[in-house]
């Protein structure tokens, strides 16, 4: 891409085999493959979150993304927080259905990236730190996604997603997609005028029609501003101790008072307050409420970016992605056409 120029195609298009360069974030839960069938149909790169699932989960989400689209997709796990026999189990998986494109987050375990590469997967790797990008990079990594601390649902790094951006691009040749707080085109112009190949958002596609969230969290959404999320490690039941998520402010970050992190899992009682059929859901767990979720839904966490500013409304995964690229486009021919700085 030309900055300025209003095309928003960049070289990750062809690479990932996709019009636009804007990656559905694989929200575990959240993003399945209604969602993910919906943004890649629509031209956008999608992404099947099956953190910890169940291989028969994974096998069936694909299933379902196939009879729905034929463009080419990433599966996204999880591997430093999900059990070594279950991931090996769904990596098996996904290579037996032959997936091509993986999406890691976490810490860096350059042994899952090298089992993949080696069966001629591509690898995008989610990165909060500049160390984790080079640790990704030296493993094998072929794009590097830049989270920053604006993105909700688990954030890794504390550096704001633009600056993290900065210092990524300057580390590396490699593709880099900005991650975190981008709900809006003018977000998407940006990170391409700082020279990203590409951004993905997961807060902009959690409140559409398609996603696979609990109508209460998209309705929150909705209503909430970026002012309105914290970061906080109080969610924690089920992943390491110290993993911080951006969320929507509720009952429950209220009681933390200003203590939002140094929750110990150890210490948190086990309180069952929803179900997802008959499967419980813990208080301070990190399950956020699904279509599939009964219960206490105001208690969990309702995961959420800065991004949230942008986003007024429930509407088809295809018009916002549309909605994010007319308005980068436009941001972009504007951007050319404006003075130089200290010009009239």
């Amino acid at each position: 891409m030309t900055a300025g120029s209003g095309s928003l195609r960049t070289p990750l298009c062809d690479r990932l085999g996709c019009d636009y360069p804007v990656i559905l974030a694989g929200m575990g839960g959240v993003a399945r493959a209604e969602l993910a069938a919906a943004v890649a149909n629509a031209g956008g790169f999608p992404t099947l979150g099956m953190v910890r699932e169940a291989p028969s989960l994974i096998r069936s989400e694909i299933e379902a993304y196939r009879r729905l689209s034929d463009r080419p997709f990433a599966v996204n796990l999880i591997p430093a927080a999900t059990d070594p026999g279950l991931l090996h189990r769904q990596i098996e998986t996904c290579l037996s259905m032959e997936v091509a494109i993986f999406s890691f987050f976490w810490d860096v375990l350059p042994e899952a990236i090298a089992r993949v590469k080696a069966a001629g997967a591509l690898v995008l790797h989610q990165v909060g730190t500049l160390p984790a990008a080079r640790e990704a990079e030296a493993a094998g990594a072929d794009v590097l996604i830049a989270q920053g601390q604006n993105a909700g649902g688990h954030v890794h790094g504390r550096s704001p997603t633009f600056d993290l951006l900065r210092s990524v691009l300057d580390a590396t040749a490699l593709p880099v997609v900005a991650s975190g707080g981008i709900g809006s085109g003018k977000a998407l112009a940006r990170a391409l005028t700082l020279g990203a190949q590409g951004v993905q958002c997961g807060t902009a596609f959690l409140a559409t029609e398609e996603s696979f969230a609990h109508d209460y969290h998209k309705q929150r959404i909705v209503t909430a501003r970026g002012a309105d999320t914290v970061l906080t490690d109080g969610f924690v039941l089920n992943w390491p101790m110290g993993s911080a998520v951006r969320v929507l402010r509720n009952s429950v970050t209220e009681a933390f008072g200003p203590t939002l992190m140094g929750h110990d899992p150890e210490r948190i009682a086990r309180e069952v307050i929803a179900y997802d059929g008959p499967t419980p859901r813990l208080r301070q767990s990190t399950d956020s409420p699904l279509r599939t979720t009964s219960g206490a839904l105001e208690q969990m966490p309702l995961y959420c970016g800065t991004g949230a500013d942008d986003i007024d409304a429930i509407v088809p995964a295809a018009q916002r992605l549309n909605t994010l690229c007319a308005e980068a486009r436009a941001q972009l021919v504007s951007d050319r056409h404006s003075p130089p700085a200290g010009r009239s």
